[in-house]
């Protein structure tokens, strides 16, 4: 079966006043973003296009990747925001099979659930950001449920998303990167893990998944 997504790939202005703009607070980054999809998709339109991005920055530019579930339609972002090319991912999908060795790499929004005491039972902790050992064993679990056997790892902190400063709730989320390689376990749940987007936060840039086979000689 072919899988239907299609990915951006946007070379930041940074001359660009939108850009700024978007680069300072993730909520407005994602209603920029939010217009390579078609309007009154209906009441979850994120969800229900599947929308997801990821930031790569490296001394030379800024990249977005943009994923969706649907064509993309580059011409409706702000001009002058950057050079944008798209591709579909179906290739990407029809050539995950078990025992392949990917690199991958993945922005995520590692949390845990604060537990309350007995007292309490019918209360939901508050959300804490996990960081270092407990954020790694977090990756772990959650790409060993993606269909992912890890082989590297390596973490980098990112700048937290955030909201408007005049938000009456601002919000943050702790960001980190995962890069490495891996073998497929699962192809079918790899597949649900890199169009639903892993862990929260993916309407401030989390979840993306983005995967490479490894070539014989690189292994």
């Amino acid at each position: 079966m072919t899988v239907a997504a299609y990915l951006a790939r946007i070379r930041l202005n940074p001359y660009s006043k939108d850009v700024q703009r978007d680069l300072r607070y993730a909520t407005e980054m994602h209603k920029t973003l939010m217009r390579l999809v078609p309007d009154n998709v209906g009441d979850t339109p994120r969800q229900d296009t599947g929308l997801l991005y990821r930031l790569d920055d490296n001394e030379h530019e800024s990249v977005l990747l943009v994923q969706a579930a649907i064509p993309l339609t580059p011409h409706r972002l702000p001009s002058g925001y950057g050079t944008v090319d798209v591709k579909s991912l179906a290739p990407m999908f029809a050539a995950l099979r078990k025992d392949l060795t990917v690199r991958y790499r993945i922005t995520v929004s590692p949390v845990k659930r604060e537990r309350l005491p007995l007292e309490q039972k019918n209360q939901r902790g508050k959300v804490i950001p996990l960081t270092g050992a407990q954020a790694d064993q977090w990756w772990t679990r959650r790409a060993s449920e993606a269909g992912l056997h890890l082989h590297s790892s390596t973490a980098t902190s990112l700048r937290p998303a955030s909201s408007r400063r005049n938000d009456t709730h601002p919000i943050k989320h702790q960001l980190i990167r995962y890069d490495g390689t891996a073998t497929i376990t699962d192809p079918q749940a790899l597949t649900a893990a890199v169009l639903d987007g892993i862990g929260r936060g993916k309407s401030y840039g989390a979840g993306l998944l983005s995967l490479a086979p490894v070539s014989p000689r690189a292994e």
